[in-house]
């Protein structure tokens, strides 16, 4: 009878994902060596070969496969198990992990700010990533809840609506249309574009609405981030779109403006997403609560300027 410990089975499945010993280290803050330790006393037990290596390049074997699918299931089995106790203790204690996309982090930490002051015996991981990164972590049921644009509708999800996401066109105070009102899209289009990476969502909408008028946005610079778009916009280098909610600060400041661009903004929303068929505890239902109470109460405040 094979014979491991759980502790082995997260090293394995780590260095699996990872296919790299030294990451997998890293993201279970061990040691190289002892990570090379579990394996190998793991391919011990399996009397089999976990792992070949041609050059520098680390592969799974056909037992490294099989064990892998099977780790996955057992590891998640034993979260779930974890999330249903901590779940009977009610919505008051427990743990929340949280994945958000990197443009929506300008509102999710105050969300998540206010959960916590309403639930301090609440324990929360956040990680602020792209949108790659955000449907992996589903994928491999290493979050409860993520807060993103518009979810791919190929994948097994559990979506739900919570806050409009106007984006707006924006340009540098001095640039030539800052001054002028009713632009069309067609005039927008002549100006260079700096716009996030192919695979973001923001960036798909905007093509997508472009493409539905028979324009194209002019080819410029591409970021990986709102941070990088807003400071190349700032400096000079083009006219960007991105979501109001990420340029509160500059515009106080005078550092961007709004265009005034006829048909925009574009309207998209944000998301509470989630695996289907993952089970909830009251923590989870307790953060969605919130997070619906709070985008209400921000419609609300909007309405009533």
């Amino acid at each position: 009878m094979i014979r491991f410990t759980l502790h082995q089975l997260r090293v394995f499945s780590a260095a699996a994902e990872l296919l790299n010993y030294t990451k997998a280290a890293e993201k279970l803050h061990l040691t190289q060596p002892a990570v090379s330790m579990q394996i190998r006393q793991l391919e011990d037990n399996v009397d089999l070969p976990l792992f070949e290596q041609t050059g520098r390049q680390l592969y799974l074997t056909d037992a490294g496969r099989e064990l892998y699918g099977y780790a996955q299931r057992i590891l998640e089995v034993i979260a779930e198990a974890g999330e249903v106790i901590e779940g009977m203790k009610g919505a008051h204690r427990g743990h929340l992990r949280v994945c958000v996309a990197s443009t929506a982090n300008y509102f999710a930490a105050r969300l998540l700010a206010d959960f916590s002051k309403r639930y301090p015996g609440v324990s929360i991981s956040l990680d602020v990533t792209n949108r790659g990164r955000l449907l992996r972590q589903l994928a491999d049921n290493e979050t409860d809840i993520v807060i993103m644009g518009e979810p791919p509708t190929d994948a097994d999800l559990v979506s739900e609506a919570f806050l409009e996401n106007p984006l707006v066109a924006i340009a540098a105070p001095d640039h030539p249309l800052a001054q002028r009102h009713a632009i069309t899209l067609e005039a927008l289009a002549e100006h260079r574009f700096v716009q996030r990476e192919s695979a973001s969502g923001t960036r798909a909408a905007i093509e997508r609405f472009f493409k539905k008028q028979g324009l194209s946005v002019k080819p410029g610079l591409e970021m990986r981030s709102n941070e990088a778009i807003k400071q190349a916009i700032e400096a000079g280098l083009g006219v960007g779109i991105v979501s109001e909610h990420t340029i509160k600060l500059e515009l106080e400041t005078g550092r961007l403006v709004i265009l005034d661009v006829q048909g925009l903004p574009i309207i998209r929303h944000w998301y509470m997403v989630q695996r289907r068929g993952k089970r909830d505890t009251p923590v989870m239902r307790s953060f969605r609560d919130h997070v619906l109470e709070q985008a209400k109460r921000q419609v609300r405040q909007v309405s009533g300027q």
